[in-house]
């Protein structure tokens, strides 16, 4: 085949500028070619709701629970679970400051492991303060712890992290004049008000809940107008003799969790414990990252 030349191009120019047009268009598609390895990394479906309230810390528990399950706590303010723990296994871990009157040491403590770990965005406070064998605090007590929780959180802020402050964690209790939890809260935002003349910063409320009648336990809730954690629940019931009679209120439980915007997120007491599961709440067997049958409709309950 011939190529007719464009007017006053000769053969000795045609062949260089030829030259220069493939270089052109090669060093093109050279800059289009990846740069180094594709992201591979699969996000897992699963509910933003869903946690558990257990000590984490086995790679084969944390990997058995990844696909359903995306959040735990431990009552502590750090983890002992394998560093990149998020992720792996894509679980936030939320610490906690367990106790009322928190001491230097572990309110140094939690904010440093905050700071460490750009993924937090929650903390945790105050343990069930109306029962004498938890966090054991008056609501006048917890009116004065509640001003330390407020200055770590705006210790974070000024250091570039915007931590919301999640508590108290409330249940039926053991504390004198104070075993109704909704008594003790409404004294304590009265405390809180008489003593600084506003209301404390709560950005989310926290619960616990052990017995049938989840949903009218929250809407006795609602009144202070705040989203709330259920970070424990389970059936203690007597009458909660199986597995199976455990797994029908789990199914129920967690379809009310899913299904009421008041809710953000949730956690099963409990993984594993050191005797008999005479309660019937065990999400695991004794071998790490077997889950028992209990488990295995937790991890896969619709939501």
């Amino acid at each position: 085949m011939k190529i007719k030349l464009p007017s006053g191009l000769t053969p000795a120019l045609f062949i260089p500028v030829l030259l220069l047009v493939f270089g052109l268009l090669s060093c093109e598609r050279e800059t289009t070619k990846p740069t180094g390895d594709p992201d591979t990394t699969v996000t897992l479906e699963k509910s933003p709701k869903r946690g558990i309230s257990y000590n984490l810390t086995h790679p084969l528990d944390l990997d058995t629970l990844k696909s359903g399950v995306s959040w735990w706590y431990n009552w502590y303010y750090q983890t002992d679970a394998p560093e990149g723990y998020y992720d792996d296994y894509q679980m936030e871990y939320i610490p906690m400051l367990w106790g009322g009157s928190p001491s230097l040491q572990s309110v140094t403590a939690v904010k440093s492991f905050i700071l460490d770990h750009p993924e937090i965005d929650y903390l945790l406070v105050m343990n069930e303060p109306n029962l004498v064998d938890q966090a054991n605090r008056t609501p006048q007590q917890a009116a004065s712890d509640w001003i330390i929780y407020e200055q770590v959180i705006a210790d974070l802020a000024n250091q570039g992290r915007d931590i919301k402050l999640v508590g108290p964690a409330m249940n039926w209790g053991t504390l004198e004049n104070y075993s109704d939890p909704v008594v003790w809260l409404d004294d304590f935002y009265a405390q809180f008000q008489a003593v600084y003349g506003r209301e404390p910063l709560i950005d989310y409320l926290a619960f616990h809940w052990y017995d049938y009648g989840l949903a009218g336990q929250l809407d006795r809730l609602q009144k202070y107008e705040k989203q709330i954690w259920i970070t424990e629940m389970a059936n203690w019931n007597a009458n909660i003799n199986s597995y199976a009679r455990q797994i029908e209120q789990m199914q129920q439980m967690v379809a009310i969790c899913e299904s009421r915007d008041d809710i953000f997120r949730y956690a099963w007491f409990i993984g594993r414990g050191g005797s008999f599961d005479d309660r019937f709440t065990y999400l695991f067997e004794p071998e790490p990252g077997v889950l028992t049958q209990l488990g295995e409709v937790y991890i896969n309950l619709p939501y």
